[in-house]
């Protein structure tokens, strides 16, 4: 340890290995960024002025997209940087507040899918106590906790890995700070860290999953008891973008940070990381536009200036 040298601040190398592809990912990646980041601003612009979409359907969809946005900012930003500069210097307090931010978001994230999972459960299992179980109080505390929930996990973990010596090289072989990468450069051993990261990456995933896992048994069961054929169809459909949501955000975030100790080399997690980074955020507000009536009249709406119209109630089975 005597001839090791401190680290005082870090070295973020990106994406130096794909040099002659860098230009081409920066123009994909910003293309990406302002997509997600307009898709995402509509959202929550319409569902906080089209009174329609006043429901805690759009309550929840509003705070998820809130959530991809300042994800989105948080990230992408330095994903871009890195692709123009081959060699980025970012210091202990910079990589700190980004690495306490992105577990915030992804364990916000995480159970705020959970949350409009049980709201689809609600809406198609008990939809004379809609109203009264999804009522303003429990939509509001439901996302208070998804968005505090991160706290304690990222305060802890990020305090206790920045308490740390850090030893020569400072390189971090990722484009922002993320904790395996960052765990690398650690002087002591980190067995015991890397275990309690790993528990608690596992509960912040599987507590959220069980509840959308349970949910959508429940539906399921329900769905394959209704007489109609039409009920069930309209069932499947008001689920169908949640499901394809909370798949892209599970495989691709599991793949990383669930399997540590995968084949996959340092690289190729770099690009499966861009995928729920980068990709999944743009395609969230997307996927519930295409898929969603509401949505779709609502930004008609904005566009043509009838937001004056009263428009017809609509039942929890057809937002």
């Amino acid at each position: 340890m005597g001839n090791e040298t401190i680290v005082t601040s870090f070295v973020l190398l990106g994406f130096s290995h794909l040099a002659n592809l860098q230009l081409l990912l920066f123009v994909l990646i910003l293309l990406m960024f302002l997509v997600t980041l307009t898709g995402n601003c509509l959202i929550v612009v319409i569902s906080a002025i089209d009174p329609a979409l006043h429901t805690p359907m759009y309550y929840f969809l509003k705070n998820l997209a809130l959530i991809e946005i300042f994800y989105s900012l948080c990230i992408v930003p330095n994903v871009l940087v890195s692709l123009l500069v081959e060699r980025r210097v970012t210091s202990f307090t910079a990589c700190s507040l980004q690495l306490n931010v992105i577990m915030l978001f992804v364990t916000s994230e995480s159970f705020l899918l959970a949350a409009m999972a049980y709201d689809r459960h609600v809406a198609i299992c008990h939809p004379l106590q809609y109203t009264t179980i999804m009522n303003r109080r429990h939509c509001f505390w439901m996302v208070i906790v998804s968005w505090i929930s991160g706290i304690p996990v990222m305060v802890g973990f990020t305090a206790w890995l920045f308490s740390v010596p850090f030893c020569g090289p400072n390189e971090i072989n990722h484009f922002f700070c993320d904790i395996p990468p960052v765990l690398k450069l650690v002087c002591a051993d980190t067995s015991l860290f890397e275990l309690l990261i790993f528990i608690v990456i596992v509960l912040i995933v599987m507590i959220p999953f069980s509840l959308i896992t349970v949910s959508y048994l429940r539906i399921i069961h329900a769905v394959l008891h209704m007489q109609s054929a039409e009920g069930r169809r309209k069932a499947f459909s008001t689920c169908a973008a949640h499901l394809v949501v909370v798949t892209l955000f599970y495989s691709t975030a599991g793949i990383v940070h669930l399997r540590p100790k995968s084949n996959l080399s340092p690289d190729s997690k770099k690009l499966v990381t861009l995928s729920y980074t980068v990709v999944t955020p743009m395609l969230n507000p997307i996927i519930y536009s295409l898929r969603n009536k509401e949505v779709k009249e609502g930004l008609r709406k904005s566009f043509c200036r009838r937001g004056f119209t009263e428009r017809p109630s609509v039942s929890p089975l057809d937002r």
